[in-house]
């Protein structure tokens, strides 16, 4: 699969966006993109024309001195119009913006995480079985994970706190279930301690102890995904380690618990920030994109078929860039995975279409 060259969108001088998330928010059938914007302390959002590119960003606070770190947008109160949920790092705690209905949101509402938490990355998805979703955030001066109850009109009880282990930073949090009981489970990267952590539900929300796979020594995990890459109908971890310059693909044995990861360089210096699972080549098989943080550029690693890939290829994102999130979705509607990368360094959004 060949990409079209990137092509940029702006988000401000200065504003050094962090993470980004893609979901049509005015009801228009295309993707919209909600970015983080961390030196900005706001969200952006830039509307799609329905064709791939984008309208410039309307912005949205989320505090002096919040640092918003991740964005994703999900509806948390039931009216069918997908909220702004974000973690502020800086304001030690996750915030809620509501969708009017048109694609514009209002002022955020916060739930405290704990200070100093300095929260990195939130995910929302209904873990209790009530139908409403609930946010689960990494807190990763703390050492944990906080479970966040949605009453159903997307207000959310304060926080219970799982340990993800004594100085384990984590940094990255995805919910999927892994041992196939229907039950979300809580999957993280632990940037300190070098693993990745599984929290199983135990099935009303409320969770086991973490169990830990290493990541390697210094291996500075930042980022996970999960998807099945082997084609066995259990979904494997794919792991972006920073400090290693390598992803690390670790296979479920079916139970929700992992072997040792497999490993794959993604170059020299190339300090692995974000990772995402997409079949993007049409075979059925998810390949794994990744934002190359120090070596501004993208990799691709196609799956060759049975979970293992193949060397990485790379595209560009600019000089300086430092890409910190990637994306995968058909945004201009050919039916084609298109990638969408923030770019840390360059204060825009890359977006390149796929031939």
């Amino acid at each position: 699969m060949a990409f079209t060259a990137q092509k940029t969108y702006s988000t401000g001088l200065l504003t050094s966006p962090m993470s980004l998330s893609m979901t049509d928010v005015n009801s228009d059938t295309t993707p919209d993109i909600i970015v983080a914007l961390y030196n900005q302390y706001t969200v952006g959002v830039l509307f799609n024309f329905g064709n791939g590119t984008f309208h410039a960003q309307t912005t949205y606070s989320t505090g002096i001195g919040s640092f918003p770190q991740c964005v994703s947008g999900v509806d948390v109160n039931g009216d069918n119009k997908p909220d702004i949920i974000v973690a502020n790092n800086g304001g030690n705690g996750v915030g809620v913006l509501f969708n009017a209905g048109n694609g514009t949101f209002l002022s955020q509402i916060t739930y405290p995480t704990g200070s100093p938490s300095y929260p990195p990355s939130a995910a929302a998805a209904d873990v209790n079985n009530d139908n409403k979703p609930d946010i689960v955030v990494a807190n990763q001066n703390l050492g944990n994970v906080g479970v966040l109850f949605n009453f159903g009109n997307g207000t959310f009880r304060s926080q219970t706190t799982y340990s993800t282990g004594n100085n384990s930073g984590p940094t990255s949090v995805v919910l999927v279930d892994v041992n196939a009981d229907g039950q979300r489970d809580i999957i993280i990267a632990n940037y300190n301690e070098g693993s990745v952590g599984v929290l199983l539900n135990f099935g009303n929300g409320t969770f086991h102890p973490v169990t830990s796979y290493s990541t390697g020594n210094n291996s500075k995990a930042r980022s996970v995904s999960i998807v099945d890459v082997n084609n066995d109908n259990k979904p494997d971890i794919i792991v972006a380690n920073y400090g290693i310059n390598n992803i690390g693909v670790l296979f479920n044995f079916g139970n929700g618990t992992f072997g040792p990861q497999t490993t794959y360089s993604t170059g020299t210096n190339s300090g692995p920030m974000s990772v995402a699972a997409v079949d993007i080549n049409g075979d059925n098989k998810p390949d794994i994109i990744v934002a190359n943080y120090d070596a501004n550029n993208l990799g691709v690693l196609y799956n060759v078929g049975n979970g293992t890939f193949l060397p990485q290829t790379t595209c560009s994102t600019g000089t300086s860039s430092q890409p910190r999130s990637v994306s995968v979705t058909d945004i201009n509607n050919d039916s084609k995975p298109d990638i969408i990368v923030a770019n840390y360094g360059a204060n825009n959004i890359g977006v390149l279409l796929a031939n």
